[in-house]
């Protein structure tokens, strides 16, 4: 029973249950804590917590979820994947428990032929919590063998949200596969034996105070009681097939076949390479769900983690012997395998294989530079252990393989399998120590922007609120006001605090817009009536519907339920408006010019600036952007009419309302609308102008690529574009009176000269190669007649131009000298930079006796306040110091005599 069939099943028949049947959506959490979605029940939290109305109190659905915590699992494993998918059930007031079990065990136990699974009811198990009672009862009634329910305890078998809301016991439904895999016992004695493949949640309580899984709070039974199921559709699919594991069913198996081809190894002989092609396969089907889903590699979040994902496909598919691109034969093969089950794949694919081939091919050339530096480290590492004469290992630093990671994208895997390779080892330790330092000052930087207060704490604050805050900032620049709250930073909420301290301050009704959707927080001010007087430098949502004012007080005492007045700086309201409305204008103009792909992947609007990230594959020409840039201040000189109207979701996107993929919007939104004939149309929360002519002038600085497949235009809006045309026009004006050209003439002018230079530049490198090679027959002749037993050329050069001239004279010194004797030539100079510079070659009966080219520059180098490296054969190096160059060929030549 192939996987697409095993879904279609589940939510046909749960169809016939009266069940409202909805697409997943998207793999993009609409948490902004979360990543990823990453449970079947993530979209159906708004119903959960009844925070929305559901379309039906009875639906069903087959997820998308990705996981990555645990992605050093994958392929190790019969059940550890990165995308996988939730086939789930739910009812949101309507039936309970009872239902929910006899639905399950009716849908697995009933055969094929009528729609079921066909389960053998003897190898089904359940668990039970600790007080359901009436779960097992209603177990027993469906025929189960008592002996075949077991109890756990709340750890196991009770779910919550791991906050505030509902919760309650849960029913886990287990496969038993049989003796071969475990002993017997049931999922109490073993999990490999017993697979769990569907778990009942039966939500009829209401929980706080949530610390952990077994410490928390009911507050009480909730009034309308909710089903929320869960059953893992790769791990009904692995065992209705027959397979092993859950890389071996039908969705996933193709890649490894493909891997198969590709490396001539076949899978299922050797355990190392089999977790590798597993890799391989959960990874190619990962990145392609996530792409498919409008994530593209970048180095942060989401981007983060699909980059890491396609290096980890690479680097196995690096290790099991292939050098050649990889993602073009796997790609394709993942997109055929998940095809019936997600035909949309083939909308966009085009899109997600260049953005994918595009990645591979970057980190490819990473893989390039990055090996330089590798190989450095390994030589240091081996020189270390030449030191103590073999008493301890090379080890290539922690500090090394965290600057591998860090800048040149190397997965620590790649380095650990690298230095194996070359028989030294990695500080492992220190690299995890640099990690984890790295992660907590991004935690460090996160929280500064909640200032250090736990989101229990506004979890604890929003629940107690008899009404929701009003935000009147799009009427309204000031607001007469009430403080509900004070969260005092790394206390938490307080009734009261003095000037001076930094808090954050919770309004019933405030005009400051918090940052979201791209666009920058208001500042401004609020003074209360008692006379504390209160900076408002930021404005954010740590949690859903709370705006909380992050501000300085400055003077006098700030009290829980004073009034107060809050003004919003009305000319940063102003310019950021401008820059907001001027995005919508970019966005738009972007998709005329370029074609309905350039769609929005991020944006920031603040004062007289905006930045717009868009998806495209390649760079638009100079004269694409100068016709975005035209066509956006022809709309600007237009002063089309901006509304905004709310409206239902689906209303809005019947009338082709531009929406951020994956954005999680509630029934009803917001329309921004430019142009009374409806020229651009997006849903939008932000501050706008009401006319585009009070934008002035976008002016676009810049263009360039963020990540595969996503670019980032720059621009400056109103007064900042105003007065970069002023200084552009001063600048055309010097340069008009430096060169004695009028402005039409400069391009002009500037050309010739540069010819001129060029010219002599390469005049002045056809002299020192000149002098260079002038000099060859001298250093041969006098090398040729040394009696000594290592014979060393080395002589400072002066100038020599460009480094190729230098390495060519250092060759053809080596070569005439030929291989009787041990040669080693050395040449230093400064180069067009000024900067030191040595070429370092030895030749057949150097290195057989023992001289390393290598060895020679790292010293010499060294000496000139920098470094180098290379092979035996040939080194190079350089500094920052030129007078040491004498001193330097001197100590290698002394070296180079020792050998």
């Amino acid at each position: 029973m192939r996987t697409a069939e095993i879904a279609q099943r589940y939510l046909n028949y749960f169809k016939k249950q009266d069940h409202l049947v909805v697409p997943s959506a998207s793999l993009i959490s609409p948490n902004p804590t979360t990543l990823f979605t990453i449970a079947g029940m993530v979209p159906f939290i708004p119903y959960l917590m009844g925070e929305q109305t559901p379309p039906s109190h009875r639906m069903a659905s087959n997820q998308k979820c990705v996981r990555t915590l645990d992605i050093e699992e994958v392929g190790k494993t019969t059940r550890h994947g990165t995308f996988f998918q939730m086939l789930g059930n739910f009812s949101f007031g309507d039936y309970f428990k009872e239902e929910a079990i006899h639905y399950a065990y009716d849908l697995l136990t009933s055969p094929r032929e009528d729609g079921g699974f066909g389960f053998d009811p003897e190898k089904l198990w359940m668990t039970t919590y600790t007080d359901d009672d009436e779960a097992r009862a209603m177990w027993r009634n469906e025929g189960v063998d008592p002996e075949h329910i077991q109890i756990l305890g709340m750890e196991d078998n009770f779910w919550t949200t791991g906050g505030p809301g509902p919760g309650g016991p849960c029913s886990e439904i287990y496969v038993d596969r049989g003796p071969e895999y475990g002993k017997e016992g049931g999922p109490i004695a073993d999990e490999s034996r017993y697979i769990e493949i569907w778990d009942l949640v039966f939500e009829n309580y209401m929980v706080d105070n949530v610390k952990s899984k077994t410490d928390l709070h009911i507050a009480g039974e909730l009034k309308h009681k909710n089903i929320d199921t869960g059953a893992g559709l790769e791990r009904l699919a692995y065992l209705l097939q027959g397979k092993n594991n859950i890389y071996e069913t039908d969705e996933v198996y193709p890649v490894i076949e493909a891997a198969e081809k590709i490396t001539g190894i076949k899978y299922g002989e050797n355990k190392e390479t089999d977790v590798r092609m597993r890799v391989v396969a959960d990874h190619v089907r990962s990145a392609l769900m996530i792409m498919s889903d409008g994530v593209r590699p970048s180095n942060a979040g989401r981007g983060y983690v699909l980059r890491r994902l396609i290096r980890r496909t690479i680097e196995a598919m690096r290790v099991l012997g292939v050098t050649d691109p990889v993602m073009p034969q796997l790609l394709p093969v993942s997109e055929q395998a998940m095809g019936p089950n997600y035909p949309e794949l083939a909308n966009t694919f085009h899109d997600v294989s260049e953005a994918a081939y595009g990645e591979e091919d970057a980190f490819r050339r990473t893989l390039t530079n990055g090996l330089e530096i590798f190989d450095m480290a390994v030589a240091k590492a081996k020189s270390t252990a030449e030191e103590t004469k073999g008493e301890t290992t090379p080890v290539v630093s922690g500090d090394a393989a965290f600057t591998l990671h860090d800048t040149y994208g190397f997965p620590i895997e790649l380095t650990l399998e690298m230095a194996q390779e070359q028989g030294v080892k990695v500080d492992e330790a220190k690299f995890r120590e640099l990690m984890n330092e790295q992660k907590s000052r991004a935690r460090q930087d996160a929280l500064k922007k909640r200032h250090n207060v736990d989101l229990s704490e506004y979890d604890d604050f929003k629940n107690k609120l008899q009404q929701p805050i009003e935000f009147l900032g799009y009427t309204e620049v000031s607001t007469r006001s009430r403080v509900l709250g004070i969260m005092l930073e790394g206390v938490g909420s307080v009734p009261a605090v003095s000037a001076p301290a930094t808090v954050e301050v919770i309004l019933d009704r405030t005009p400051f817009y918090a940052e979201a959707g791209g666009q920058l927080a208001d500042q401004g001010e609020i003074i209360s009536d008692d006379g504390a007087v209160l900076e408002v430098d930021d404005v954010q949502k740590p949690i859903k519907d709370l705006i909380v004012q992050q501000c300085r007080l400055i003077e006098g005492t700030l009290v829980v339920g004073a009034e107060a007045t809050a003004t919003i700086d009305v000319e940063r309201r102003g310019a950021i408006a401008r820059s907001h409305t001027a995005t919508h204008i970019v966005h738009k103009a972007l998709r005329e010019e370029l074609g309905p792909q350039a769609t929005q992947r991020g944006s920031e609007d603040a004062p007289n600036r905006l930045r717009f990230d868009f998806q495209w594959s390649k760079a638009p020409t100079k004269e694409l952007m100068s016709a975005v840039e035209a066509r956006v201040n022809d709309r600007v000189r237009d002063n089309l009419h901006v509304s905004t109207e709310e409206m239902k979701f689906d209303d809005a996107i019947a009338l082709g309302a531009m929406h951020l993929f994956g954005e999680k919007y509630g029934d009803v939104v917001r329309v921004v609308t430019i142009g009374d004939d409806g020229w651009s149309r997006e849903l939008c929360g932000g501050t706008h102008v009401d006319f585009a002519g009070k934008i002035g002038q976008v002016n676009i600085l810049s263009e360039a690529s963020v990540g595969s497949g996503v670019r980032r235009v720059d621009a400056l809006v109103g007064q900042s574009a105003y007065d970069f045309n002023a200084r552009e026009h001063a600048l055309v004006s010097q340069l008009s009176d430096t060169l004695n050209a009028r402005p039409d003439e400069l391009a002009d002018r500037i050309n010739t000269l540069l010819a001129k230079l060029k010219d002599s530049d390469r005049r002045l490198a056809s002299m020192y190669e000149a002098q260079l090679a002038s000099s060859v027959p001298e250093l041969v002749e006098a090398a040729a007649d040394s009696t000594a037993p290592v014979v060393v050329v080395s002589k400072n050069v002066g100038h020599f131009g460009s480094f190729d001239v230098l390495r060519k004279t250092v060759m053809d010194i080596r070569g005439r000298l030929g291989d009787d004797k041990p040669v080693i030539v050395a040449l230093a100079g400064v180069n067009e930079d000024d900067k030191p510079m040595i070429a370092v070659a030895t030749n057949e009966a150097a290195r057989k006796a023992g001289v390393k080219a290598g060895d020679l520059v790292r010293g010499a180098s060294k000496m000139l306040g920098g470094g180098g490296g290379g092979k035996p054969d040939f080194a190079q190096g350089g500094g920052a110091d030129a007078s040491k160059i004498d001193a330097a060929l001197e100590a290698l030549t002394q070296e180079a005599m020792r050998a």
